[in-house]
């Protein structure tokens, strides 16, 4: 085990919310694990009313579902789908999200010069896929409201963080209360471009040779949809 001192920070605030002697684990078993590690850190949260945890599929999911058991905190899906740019696809110019919110970086799209025949085009191929895993993952449950919220945004780790980050701009736009982002392993750099986009940042840990999520797993399998439903599903089945 690793002992450390360290803080969960308000970002655009400046203003430290919690520091404590912790024992951090230097690996996760599994995401359920790491879950239960986070639900535990985030217990100033439970009981809230005003809280909605967030999971990002896949890997957010097992996460998020035991953070949510643990702060006894509704769980919504917020599915994310970059915009590539075509070609270059791993350059992202915005991204779509759940609730039909598209963000756009003006930024590259200006430099690049896209036409809005090109971004529309891209657009419309993602919008279908997120329209796809949101119906394979909510069914028929309705969209929990966001505006006013405390919204725990949560993945498994955080290698680029350009999954997330996407995410943190698309939820911003329904006017939340604050966004804290929970993840369990990340990349230190990482981190702190996060941390300037959010109220709180929590990640345990963030080890200086990262090189990949998956490192800081003992077990960490890839999930299809249908094993994410699944998932939700016996969730949703378990009282709080």
């Amino acid at each position: 085990m690793l002992h450390a001192y360290f803080e969960f920070s308000i970002g655009r605030g400046g203003r430290a919310v919690r520091g404590d002697q912790v024992s951090i684990p230097s690996r996760f078993r599994d995401r359920t694990h790491a879950g239960r590690y986070l639900g535990s850190l985030l217990s100033g949260y439970r009981g809230r009313d005003d809280v909605v945890v967030l999971a990002l599929p896949r890997g957010g999911v097992p996460v998020a579902i035991e953070i949510a058991r643990a702060l006894r905190a509704p769980l919504e899906v917020y599915v994310v789908r970059k915009l590539g740019v075509p070609g270059h696809e791993e350059l992202a110019f915005g991204a779509l999200a759940s609730g039909g919110v598209r963000v756009l970086n003006e930024d590259v799209v200006r430099r690049l010069g896209l036409a809005s025949n090109v971004i529309d085009a891209v657009s419309e191929r993602e919008r279908a896929e997120l329209e796809r895993r949101e119906r394979q993952y909510r069914g028929e449950r309705p969209a929990i409201e966001l505006s006013g919220k405390t919204l725990i945004v949560v993945d498994d780790g955080l290698a680029t963080g350009a999954s997330m980050r996407a995410a943190i701009a698309a939820v911003r736009t329904q006017a939340p209360a604050r966004i804290v982002v929970a993840v369990p392993t990340a990349a230190a750099e990482t981190c702190s471009l996060v941390r300037a986009e959010v109220d709180e940042l929590v990640s345990p840990l963030t080890p200086a040779n990262f090189r990949a999520v998956s490192l800081w797993y003992d077990y960490f399998e890839q999930l299809s949809d249908t094993e994410v439903r699944e998932l939700l599903e016996r969730a949703d089945a378990i009282e709080p």
